[in-house]
């Protein structure tokens, strides 16, 4: 008889104090009831609130709750990647405590992993709390992306998506940059790929932890991490501004020899403005492909541990996370 599979679901906490019960007794019956046995291992983002005491008292009544707690907060896209470190899964599905990525979808997705693929992207089809705003830039970065990136992403695909263990074996060893975009390192893997639809519900409690600048700075970088296209805006530009250039010299040879009109202040400033505009945001690219460069060259870990919870073979005191 083959030994039981086993599911590890990774969930990034932080401060979700008030949606954490609602989301243990809304996805614990659903792995209890799946083929395959299962881990359900939280990790706690440096959370302020009450949210590590709350996983302490699941882990205590079951010994498939697992915890990583880190020493400060290191973001959600840390978060998940220490989940994927720690996991011991056959597959591991990754998604968030706010009930936004519904637990209802866990037996589809072992049903695909049953079916031979290990990347398995959900696709968010509809979101209750979503604006026409929300929509609007959800389209633009995809657009903008896939415009720029040669690898190519499933448009509003989301953090909640699912690995093989094979996946999860190439993330700890190979894609170890300090600034990530995890959803992007999955899609770009490679082996056999599928996706699942889901509809993103309101959340239960709490506010979205990501505001327009945090989602801005997280655009900014996922196009660092996967296109080097920006830098190249500095050849084009420069083109488009010799071709400016270029007819604005004609223009005004053309207006001083046959029509004897000299050359307008005006015209000056406005193609001195138009080039400095230029050079500035050229500059900005480049320094913001510098900073991460200097976040990799730091070389600093990708997380912290403080202390493991249920995890046999973790020490308390982290993990080496400088590969």
């Amino acid at each position: 008889m083959s030994q039981q599979k086993l599911l590890s679901v990774v969930v990034s906490v932080y401060n979700e104090e008030l949606s954490l019960p609602d989301f243990y007794a809304t996805t614990k019956p659903i792995l209890e009831a799946c083929p395959w046995d299962y881990e359900l291992l939280f990790v706690n983002d440096g959370s302020s609130d009450s949210s590590i005491s709350i996983l302490h008292q699941f882990a205590a009544e079951n010994d498939k709750v697992k915890i990583v707690d880190f020493s400060r907060n290191f973001g959600h896209e840390a978060a998940m990647i220490a989940g994927i470190d720690h996991a011991s899964g056959d597959g591991i599905i990754c998604m968030d405590a706010d009930l936004q990525h519904p637990p209802t979808s866990i037996p589809e997705i072992i049903a695909k992993f049953e079916e031979g693929y290990d990347v398995i992207s959900m696709i968010r089809t509809a979101r209750e709390d979503g604006g026409l705003i929300k929509k609007i830039t959800s389209s633009l970065f995809y657009g903008v992306l896939n415009l720029l990136s040669p690898v190519k992403f499933e448009k509003n695909s989301s953090d909640f998506f699912a690995i093989s263990r094979s996946v999860a074996q190439v993330l700890r060893k190979d894609y170890r940059e300090k600034v990530r975009y995890l959803r992007g390192y999955v899609q770009s893997a490679g082996f056999r790929k599928t996706t699942l639809p889901f509809e993103a519900k309101s959340r239960i409690a709490g506010e979205s932890k990501y505001n327009i600048g945090k989602l801005l700075r997280f655009s900014i970088t996922t196009l660092c991490s996967f296109s080097d296209m920006p830098l190249k805006l500095g050849v084009y530009s420069g083109l488009l501004v010799a071709f400016f250039g270029l007819i604005l010299m004609v223009y005004t040879i053309v207006n001083k020899v046959l029509y004897h009109v000299p050359s307008g202040y005006s015209t000056i400033i406005v193609a001195m403005s138009f080039m400095f505009a230029i050079v500035l945001m050229v500059i900005g690219v480049i320094g913001q492909y510098i900073s991460v460069l200097f976040a990799e060259i730091k070389n600093r870990p990708i997380y912290i541990v403080k202390e493991c919870t249920n995890l046999e073979g973790h020490t308390s005191g982290g993990i080496d996370n400088r590969r």
